[in-house]
């Protein structure tokens, strides 16, 4: 009887490698939770979410006030977009009356932009107007200066190596120099090979236009 009572050994030994791992602190990390542990721990972490950080009516109004530009900026650059509409005006009031034949009164506006406004990088365009008008209204040898100094500035410009070819050809009588101008122009713009282009839509004066003529046709 005694014998049948007796608790089998294995089932006294079923927990007993995992109390030995316990005191082994290097094999504590190696027990298997038990499924609800898991759970427990999962949900136990904290919940991380995104905070959005709405901005305070205080830095709204500083946002709001804030000015990268100081006053005496903003007077200069004020200043400075009037010169420009002044001068944009001059030089579009010089090529209408130059588009109507009015090349005295073109010269007199295209005169006041160089004058008054060189420091603009536009301003060199009006210098062309001015040699144009200059050709027309007989002073030609000024015209001729003004259109070699505009051709190094304004190097690539077609019009002015295509009027500067036509003015030393007849009034430098410098044929070479002229072909070499005018082989600039054409390069960058063909249209300048035809007379009825620099008359209707360059709007050259008549001077310029018959001086073209005869480089164009070697007379």
């Amino acid at each position: 009887m005694g014998g049948a009572c007796q608790a089998p050994v294995s089932h006294l030994l079923l927990f007993s490698p995992q109390r030995n791992s316990i005191k082994n602190p290097k094999n504590f990390s190696k027990i298997p939770l038990p499924l609800n542990s898991r759970r427990f721990f999962l949900f136990s972490l904290p919940l991380l979410l995104p905070i959005s950080i709405k901005p305070t009516s205080c830095s709204d109004s500083f946002a709001a006030s804030y000015d990268p530009l100081t006053l005496a900026e903003k007077n200069d650059s004020a200043a400075l977009s009037k010169r420009v509409s002044e001068a944009l005006m001059l030089l579009e009031k010089g090529r209408e009356l130059q588009a109507v034949g009015d090349f005295k009164n073109a010269l007199d506006y295209f005169t006041l932009v160089v004058e008054n406004y060189k420091d603009f990088a536009f301003s060199e365009y009006a210098r062309v107007g001015r040699a144009l008008a200059l050709y027309e209204v007989g002073d030609r040898e000024e015209a001729i200066a003004e259109m070699e100094d505009v051709s190094v500035s304004l190097k690539g410009y077609p019009e002015v190596h295509a009027a500067l070819a036509a003015a030393l050809y007849v009034d430098k009588h410098a044929p070479l120099l002229a072909e070499n101008q005018f082989a600039i122009a054409t390069l960058l713009d063909p249209h300048y090979t035809d007379l009825s282009y620099v008359k209707e839509t360059k709007h050259w004066p008549p001077s310029l236009v018959s001086s073209l003529q005869h480089f164009i046709t070697l007379s």
